[in-house]
C-alpha cells in the first residue's frame, strides 16, 4: 500500500477516535454538570436547614441573615431563595449550552476534516481506476495495430509479392501507424488540455472552409466505410476561435461519427450549420449505434467508450470527445451530445461565439 493512502487511512482512523472520544467528553460533562448542580442543590437545603436551625435557637434574624445570606428570612421562617434556585436551573442550562456548542463546533470539524479525506480517497480510488482503464485500452488499442504490422512485415519478409498486394500491404501498414500516431496524439493531447497547458487565441473563421477541409481528409475513408458524408452550411457563417481547436473539435467529432457509423456496415453523416443570437451552432448528426440518453454527459469523460448494439466490441480510444469537450472550455464554447437510445443515431452540436458583424 502506498505511503499516502496509509497517510490517509490512519489520519481517518485518528479522526474518526476523536469523533468518539468527543462525543464521550459531551456526554461525561453533561452528567458531571447534572452533578454538580444536583450537589450545589443539597449544599443549599443544607444553608437552608442551618438558618432554620439557628433561628429555632433564638438567634436573631439579622445575624443568621448575615452568616448565611443566601437564605430568605420571613417570620421566624427560613426558606430557599427563588433567585437562588433560578441560578441553578441557569447555570446548568449554561453549562449545557456551552459544551453543546464546544462538542459541536468540533464535531463539525472533524466532520469536516473526514469528508476531505473520504474525498481524497475517492478520488484516489478513481485516479487508480482511470489508470487501470487507461493501460488495459491502450494494451488493447496498440495490440491491434502492431500485430497488423507484424503480419504485412512477416509477409514481406518471406516472399516478394506482387506489387498491387505490396500496394495494399503497404497501404494497411500506413493505416496501422497512422492509428498508433492518433492514439498517442490524442493521450498527449489530453493530458495537456486537462492540466489547462494550451494557450487559444480567437479570431473570426469561416466555417465552411474549416469543415470543408476536415471533410475532404475524411471523405475516402467514409467511402471505403460505405458512410454518405454531407455538409450544408453557408459560407457567410464565421465564428471567434481558434484555428487549431476549430480543426480538431470539428475532425474528432466526424472520426467519432464515422466510428459510430462503421459497425451498421455503412449510413450516413450529415454536417449543418446555423446561426443564433451572438452563436453559430454546428450539428454532427449521424446514423450510428446511438446511446442511452442518460449517459449523454458520461460521453464527454476520459476513457468513455461506446458499444456497437451486438455489445462484443468497442471502438476509439476513449479520449476524443473528451478532448473536444475540454477544447471547447477553453476556446469560450459549448458542446452537447443527443441521442434516442442505441441503435437510433446521435447528435452533437458545437456553439462558438459568432464574429462581430454577421448577420443573425
Amino acid at each position: 500500500m502506498k505511503s499516502t493512502r496509509v497517510f490517509q487511512l490512519t489520519t481517518l482512523a485518528l479522526v474518526l477516535v476523536s469523533v468518539v472520544q468527543v462525543g464521550w467528553w459531551l456526554f461525561d460533562q453533561r452528567n458531571y454538570t447534572h452533578q454538580a448542580v444536583a450537589a450545589a442543590r443539597t449544599a443549599y437545603q443544607t444553608e437552608v436547614g442551618a438558618a432554620q436551625a439557628l433561628l429555632d435557637a433564638g438567634v436573631p434574624a439579622a445575624q443568621v441573615q448575615v452568616h448565611l445570606p443566601r437564605v430568605a428570612l420571613a417570620n421566624g421562617r427560613a426558606a430557599p431563595d427563588a433567585a437562588v434556585i433560578a441560578g441553578f436551573a441557569n447555570e446548568e442550562l449554561s453549562r449545557q449550552r456551552q459544551y453543546a456548542w464546544e462538542g459541536a463546533f468540533f464535531l463539525i470539524a472533524l466532520g469536516l476534516c473526514i469528508a476531505v479525506i473520504a474525498r481524497a480517497l475517492r478520488a484516489e480510488r478513481r485516479v487508480h481506476e482511470e489508470q487501470d482503464s487507461f493501460l488495459a485500452l491502450v494494451s488493447h488499442q496498440f495490440k491491434t495495430p502492431l500485430a497488423s504490422l507484424q503480419l504485412s512485415l512477416e509477409t514481406l519478409a518471406l516472399r516478394t509479392p506482387p506489387p498491387e498486394q505490396a500496394r495494399v500491404l503497404i497501404d494497411r501498414m500506413l493505416a496501422d501507424l497512422a492509428r498508433m500516431e492518433l492514439m498517442v496524439t490524442q493521450i498527449l493531447e489530453s493530458a495537456r488540455l486537462e492540466r489547462g497547458r494550451v494557450n487559444f487565441r480567437s479570431e473570426p473563421l469561416q466555417l465552411a472552409g474549416t469543415v470543408g477541409r476536415v471533410v475532404g481528409q475524411l471523405e475516402e475513408r467514409a467511402r471505403g466505410a460505405h458512410v454518405t458524408l454531407t455538409t450544408q452550411i453557408a459560407p457567410e457563417l464565421y465564428v471567434m476561435s481558434d484555428p487549431l481547436a476549430l480543426d480538431v473539435v470539428v475532425r474528432n467529432l466526424l472520426e467519432n461519427a464515422l466510428a459510430a457509423v462503421a459497425p451498421g456496415g455503412g449510413g450516413t453523416v450529415a454536417v449543418t450549420a446555423r446561426p443564433l443570437t451572438g452563436e453559430v451552432e454546428l450539428a454532427v448528426e449521424d446514423s450510428g449505434i446511438g446511446f442511452d440518453p442518460a449517459d449523454a454527459e458520461r460521453l464527454f469523460q476520459k476513457f468513455t467508450r461506446l458499444k456497437p448494439r451486438s455489445g462484443t466490441a468497442t471502438y476509439g480510444t476513449g479520449l476524443g470527445l473528451f478532448i473536444v469537450r475540454r477544447v471547447m472550455e477553453l476556446a469560450h464554447g459549448r458542446v452537447s451530445a443527443h441521442s434516442d437510445g442505441a441503435g437510433r443515431g446521435a447528435r452533437f452540436v458545437l456553439t462558438w461565439p459568432a464574429a462581430q458583424g454577421q448577420a443573425t
